[in-house]
């Protein structure tokens, strides 16, 4: 089987997309509860608090000065608690996290602590948390979509990191007792009509083959009097992206959007949905890049673009490949000079293949390794080989890619079965996804009801 490996591991782990999350809600739609960074209030822009222009503090306020624990309705959130969360997002990118963006990531760490806790406490109230079976089958699920291995695996992962086992599972069923709460509690109560269902069925069969644009988006919201403020803000962000950090954890921290709980993702949309300046900038993206601050809605924007397709239409990445993978390693203290003269024979080896019929004679006789894949997708290959791999011929191969530490491979393309024409989504897919829609709305106002419920005390 030709060898995927697995990239960005620890954001994955950070994201924990561990149970199917609902479609976001619009990307403006900001969090409930969520917190801006370095933000002021005004007085034009207080959601009715009539708050003065100027503010004259009675006393000393610095919760950077506070232990960050607290105890919600009687239940200790611990500093290692809190440690340990943090861990995972610090390993997610590479370390690399200023000491005032630490500050703040410990801070929404423990709102997020505190969220998990109130849930975890609803479902129980209510007897319907989850069994510790499920808890341990999602770890184990995680540890085998991740490592091909044991949950042992994971553990030792997690240790090194600073984090622990108990911290993920901890995660894992804070979100398995809100899907429980929402199954419950949101879902039974949300209702679309077959009208609405059949008035989007005609509007995606009259937008045929128009793009659609799969965005990620962190969002912050400024006033006039912490509109810099919260720029240079997004500028860091940017730069700390660019240097590789995970957009999905830094959108789950950060971002106050109702999308941050699902890494920023938007999903799928098309551009005249979006505020004109959003559409404007992701009219000229690529997939992978990465564009803003820009100014958009009462506050500033990042955004990602994750992938494009044309709506209704078969992506001809989706095509699933027949491939060989032929791959030439190099002994230990092989020099730059030797690998050089052995990939050149390599190549040359390669070009006189006569097709996939020729390719594992061929490979024996060369010395080097041969493996064969027959049912994988486009998609599924490095972005940098996507491109290449539609535009080979049958029994064509890639150019060389690796290192000398790594080996050196060809693929050669046997055979592509292309996608079938994309179809309309039929009434209940739509159905679904109106609900799951309306069921996320629902769910930001019944988690925003159970924090003004609960006693929240810090030490």
């Amino acid at each position: 089987m030709i060898e995927k490996t697995v990239s960005n591991l620890i954001s994955g782990l950070a994201a924990l997309a561990l149970v199917s999350a609902p479609i976001a809600a619009t990307a403006q739609d900001a969090q409930a509860g969520a917190n801006p960074v370095d933000t002021g209030a005004s007085a034009s822009d207080d959601g009715g608090l009539n708050l003065p222009a100027n503010v004259a503090l009675l006393g000393q306020s610095d919760p950077n000065d506070r232990k960050p624990t607290a105890k919600v309705n009687g239940q200790i959130i611990t500093g290692t608690d809190i440690d340990q969360r943090v861990a995972l997002v610090v390993a997610a990118n590479k370390g690399q996290i200023s000491p005032q963006e630490m500050e703040r990531l410990r801070a929404q760490v423990l709102r997020n602590l505190i969220d998990e806790t109130i849930e975890i406490q609803a479902a129980k109230s209510q007897d319907i948390s989850p069994k510790p079976e499920e808890i341990e089958q999602t770890y184990a699920r995680v540890a085998e979509q991740n490592f091909k291995q044991a949950p042992s695996a994971l553990d030792a992962y997690l240790n090194k990191v600073g984090s622990s086992p108990g911290s993920l599972k901890r995660q894992i069923e804070g979100e398995l007792a809100w899907q429980n709460l929402l199954q419950r509690n949101v879902s039974p109560f949300v209702n679309v009509s077959s009208d609405e269902v059949n008035e989007m069925l005609d509007r995606l069969k009259a937008s045929k083959g128009t793009e659609e644009y799969r965005l990620g988006e962190i969002y912050m919201a400024a006033t006039p009097a912490n509109q810099a403020q919260v720029q240079a803000n997004m500028q860091k962000i940017m730069e700390q992206l660019r240097q590789g950090g995970s957009f999905v954890a830094y959108a789950r921290q950060y971002s106050e959007a109702s999308t941050a709980a699902v890494g920023g993702d938007l999903g799928f949309v098309r551009l005249e949905t979006l505020p004109a300046p959003l559409a404007a900038a992701a009219r000229q993206m690529q997939p992978g890049q990465l564009v803003g601050p820009i100014a958009n809605s009462g506050g500033y924007s990042i955004l990602y673009l994750i992938d494009k397709k044309q709506l209704l239409m078969a992506d001809p990445r989706d095509a699933t490949l027949s491939l060989k993978q032929i791959s030439l390693n190099f002994p230990k203290g092989t020099t730059q000079e030797q690998a050089t003269q052995r990939l050149k024979t390599f190549t040359e080896q390669v070009k006189a293949i006569k097709g996939c019929g020729d390719a594992d004679a061929a490979a024996a006789a060369m010395g080097v390794d041969i493996v064969s894949n027959d049912n994988i997708k486009v998609r599924a290959l490095p972005e940098q080989l996507q491109q290449i791999m539609l535009n080979l011929n049958i029994g064509q191969t890639t150019p060389p890619f690796g290192s000398v530490e790594d080996g050196v491979r060809v693929l050669m393309l046997c055979g592509r079965d292309d996608p079938p024409s994309a179809g309309t989504p039929t009434f209940d897919e739509l159905r679904n996804q109106l609900e799951n829609e309306r069921v996320d709305k629902r769910a930001q106002r019944y988690l925003r009801d159970l924090r003004n419920d609960a006693i929240i005390t810090y030490n």
